[in-house]
């Protein structure tokens, strides 16, 4: 297909980057660790961190991972919020030659426990609020090694002591845990001052990270981001808005941090891109304190903010945002989940920055494609393709439609993933022979390269930018005992875009409402619970028995 969107690019953006500039994501970060040592890196909570203090405390942890006998290529799982010891932990195990898995530290123990199995994760590294969680599965999993973090251990003196007793006793924000032979991350900072940290031979084909998402057949999936592609995401970012980045390339950017480390946007966008750049973090813990967020804003100028729709909107519902600093704002990003025009257009006016849409999956490190960052107004499309990325619309059968026709968006590119965690056949499902990504979104692309998401191929809810996959749900609610059969279907949602509905038979006719949600809070974090529940005698299905979802859409819809 003939790259017609190139003719469109922005000034300054190349058609192509180049990933073997860098032999990993390690020498990448190292480089910039070094480049940038005085600059602070991260704030959280007021205390800041240099590279030079990530350097080496990641170095240090590195060193301690590596006496404790785990080979080149292990997992780790990191599952913590945005604190300070989530990039330095993330540093210090790619650093060591093994991979990140990455946990929503809201996890359920069932949740929790598909994932550590799964991946085979042998250490995890975790925020002490979660450890009741982890002691509930641990037995089942292969895990040998636990290090517990606390919020206030990192901020020091007397503010990390207060900040504790306020999380543990007044809040009561941590669940009494039982893990012996657990360390706590500064007992391991403090082993590691003995320790010698030794350098890994690490390649572009080595795994960076499992980056675990929904899939069709109900179970997450780890997709195997290879440092080739995360090296390449980060390079093709950059690459694609620093030309909109105002002032000297010496001056430091500030980004705002508040969507989680854990999931691809952020790791990406706001964490390995704000490394290659020399940028400040402003890590937020807990973007949904949206008065606590907003007064940490006022103390920054801020130039960058990727963020998702729902908090886009969260914020401007606040009256006191609107009365923060806003000269610096130079590229806001919106991704995850679409972003509506309502909001999109709000946020120009309160701001002066318009929101640059993008698009990407877990599969594609994450950033396919996105609007120019200087754009002037809303646009509804996705952008355009990235540097080295090449989009594709093809029809049922694999083959590319027409230009203004609708087809299933498939990506290509060094950010694809190298497939899904020891499921080749599931694999073989989403890719070409060619080496495209088919991501089960249909679109229409224009004349002009840019694409606009018109329907979704498969069943996929998306909730406040977290995939929710119905299979998943409906496994889980028919385990219930009060249910015969369910479908699981996405519906309009003005906070979260869409919200999880429920349909139910029961074959306990006294099972209600409050107990089937009840239930499902114990199964899944927040974002997968159901938000409405209805009973009905039966359910649509096909004359061999499947249940047919889009009948139940079409039904809301009309």
């Amino acid at each position: 297909m003939e790259k017609i969107w190139l003719k469109n690019y922005p000034a300054g953006v190349p058609a192509d980057i180049d990933v073997n500039q860098y032999q990993s994501l390690v020498q990448m970060l190292e480089e910039s660790f070094k480049q940038f040592a005085t600059r602070d890196a991260y704030a959280s909570m007021g205390k800041h961190m240099t590279y030079g203090e990530l350097d080496t405390m990641s170095r240090q942890v590195a060193a301690w991972l590596q006496g404790k006998g785990l080979q080149k290529g292990a997992r780790v799982a990191i599952m913590m919020p945005n604190v300070l010891q989530y990039p330095i932990v993330m540093a210090a195990v790619l650093r060591a030659g093994y991979t990140v898995v990455n946990v929503n530290p809201l996890y359920t123990p069932r949740e929790l426990e598909h994932q550590l199995k799964d991946s085979g994760a042998e250490a995890i590294f975790i925020l002490e609020n979660f450890a009741t969680t982890l002691e509930q599965v641990l037995s089942k999993t292969a895990v040998k090694h636990i290090v517990v973090a606390s919020l206030g251990e990192m901020l020091g003196g007397l503010k990390g002591m207060i900040v504790n007793f306020v999380v543990r006793h007044v809040k009561k924000m941590v669940p009494a845990f039982s893990l012996p032979g657990a360390i706590r991350f500064k007992s391991v900072l403090a082993q590691a001052q003995g320790l010698s940290f030794k350098p890994v031979n690490i390649t572009l084909e080595d795994v960076a990270f499992l980056q675990y998402t929904g899939g069709t057949t109900g179970v997450s999936k780890g997709a195997t981001l290879l440092h080739k592609n995360v090296v390449a995401n980060v390079l093709q970012n950059d690459a694609w808005l620093r030309p909109s980045m105002a002032g000297h390339a010496d001056e430091q950017k500030v980004i705002v941090c508040a969507l989680p480390l854990y999931h691809i946007f952020a790791l990406t966008v706001c964490s390995l891109l704000g490394t290659r750049i020399g940028a400040l973090n402003l890590l937020i813990a807990n973007p949904r304190d949206l008065p606590a967020f907003i007064k940490e804003l006022r103390n920054y100028r801020v130039n960058i903010f990727p963020a998702v729709n729902t908090l886009y909107n969260g914020l401007l519902a606040k009256p006191e945002f609107a009365t923060l600093d806003f000269s610096g704002y130079e590229i806001c990003s919106g991704g995850g989940m679409a972003v509506q025009k309502a909001v999109a257009d709000k946020w120009l006016k309160v701001t002066g920055c318009a929101i640059a849409e993008g698009y990407g999956l877990s599969e594609t490190s994450p950033v396919a494609t996105a609007n120019p960052a200087d754009v002037k107004d809303f646009s509804g499309t996705i952008g355009m393709p990235i540097p080295s990325t090449e989009i594709a619309i093809l029809d049922d059968d694999g083959k590319p439609v027409a230009l203004g026709e609708r087809g299933e968006i498939a990506i290509r590119g060094p950010q694809v993933m190298a497939g899904y965690w020891n499921r080749p056949e599931e694999t073989a499902k989403v890719m070409t022979a060619d080496g495209f990504f088919k991501t089960g979104d249909v679109g229409i692309m224009d004349e002009r390269g840019y694409t606009k998401i018109v329907d979704r191929k498969k069943d996929m809810i998306l909730v406040s930018g977290f995939n929710v996959y119905p299979n998943e749900i409906e496994e889980v609610v028919v385990m219930h005992p009060g249910v015969l059969e369910c479908a699981c279907i996405g519906v309009p949602d003005n906070n979260s875009g869409e919200a999880v509905k429920l349909f139910v038979v029961r074959r306990d006719p006294s099972l209600t409402v409050d107990q089937l949600m009840d239930y499902c809070k114990e199964q899944f974090t927040a974002y997968k619970k159901p938000k409405y529940i209805e009973f009905r005698t039966d359910l649509p299905k096909t004359n061999v028995g499947k249940i047919l979802r889009r009948e139940l859409r079409d039904e809301k819809k009309a």
